[in-house]
């Protein structure tokens, strides 16, 4: 990772003011909400808040600027000139045949090692040169907790996905673009309904050394031309004639499965609901039905037979659809 100092566009001798203000001025720049067309926008705002997270941290910036970690926070060991067998290096006696080996891990610094020789001071003392606080005899070098705290995971995401009613319905596999520049397959399973949220797991917004957060993708299912969803349930204006709605007779019934036939019983009024058990949306812990309400309609043209029948309907069987609505 670059210096933190350069991501954040600050000197070594910036104030905790202008770290701060540099970061937010940079973070509403980059931020992947704000660059969504841009693929490489999430890894940028990764590293800015990693910068912002040695830099912005008064031990952690102290602990960079001594050389003690590296820009991603981790203890950074270079090494010592002369350390190799007969190197007649310091903490290595001339000619000595003598390895060592350390971890740093929760009880501070570890040392192992062994051979022959000795002289020129211990391996304690390279630290104390290093470090500055660590001595033969003395106190075991550490660095401070909050410096090596875990990692902390990422931000979760919000993304939107619209589907088609046969998608919610029957189940289906999609993608979906993500505001971190990726693309990612989404299983919609049967039954969803509009509104409803999929969580994806580890596929939000990276952390610069912890797991990645969650993407909730919230699903919206598109309006159909026929059906209008309701719960389980689905809603479908069915045209009938007048005829129809007079005589009676059999009508061919639109569902998501395939068309079925419905029987309309003689005298039926516009605006009757009829209910076809099963034909709605399908879940896991339920089946929703098919209400179809039937609308009376004319013919596009009326003709003066037509015209001429109503009148005498009118003339000779008048009645009043309206008495005891005043």
């Amino acid at each position: 990772m670059r210096d933190p100092y350069t991501i954040l566009g600050v000197s070594k001798s910036a104030s905790e003011a202008e770290i701060k203000a540099a970061y937010r001025k940079l973070a509403k720049k980059l931020h992947p909400d704000a660059n969504k067309h841009d693929p490489k926008a999430a890894s940028r705002f990764a590293e800015l808040n990693a910068a912002y997270e040695i830099a912005g941290d008064g031990d952690k910036r102290k602990a960079f600027d001594r050389g003690e970690i590296d820009a991603e926070g981790k203890p950074r060991f270079q090494g010592f000139e002369g350390a190799h067998p007969g190197g007649g290096g310091a903490g290595f006696g001339p000619g000595a045949n003598h390895f060592e080996s350390f971890s740093f891990g929760p009880d501070g610094f570890q040392r192992r090692g062994g051979g022959a020789g000795g002289g020129g001071g211990g391996f304690e003392d390279l630290l104390r040169g290093m470090f500055g606080n660590a001595g033969r005899g003395g106190a075991r070098t550490q660095f401070e907790p909050e410096e090596f705290s875990m990692p902390t995971g990422g931000q979760d995401l919000q993304a939107n996905l619209t589907i088609s009613l046969d998608e919610a319905a029957k189940g289906t596999k999609t993608r979906v673009h993500l505001p971190t520049g990726k693309d990612v397959e989404v299983k919609i399973p049967a039954g969803l309904t509009s509104g409803q949220t999929i969580r994806l797991k580890g596929q939000g917004w990276p952390s610069p050394r912890g797991a990645a957060g969650d993407a909730l993708i919230t699903v919206t299912v598109a309006p159909h031309p026929l059906f209008t969803p309701e719960g389980n349930d689905l809603r479908l204006d069915l045209p009938i004639t007048l005829y129809e709605a007079v005589l009676g007779g059999k009508v061919r019934v639109p569902t998501l499965d395939g068309a079925l036939e419905l029987t309309i019983p003689p005298r039926t009024d516009s605006g009757r609901t009829f209910r076809l058990k099963g034909k709605g949306l399908k879940s896991k812990s339920a089946s929703g039905d098919l209400l179809a309400t039937v609308r009376v309609m004319l013919p596009e043209r009326v003709d003066d037979e037509l015209k001429e029948l109503m009148k005498k309907l009118r003339d000779k069987g008048p009645y009043d659809p309206r008495k005891g609505m005043e």
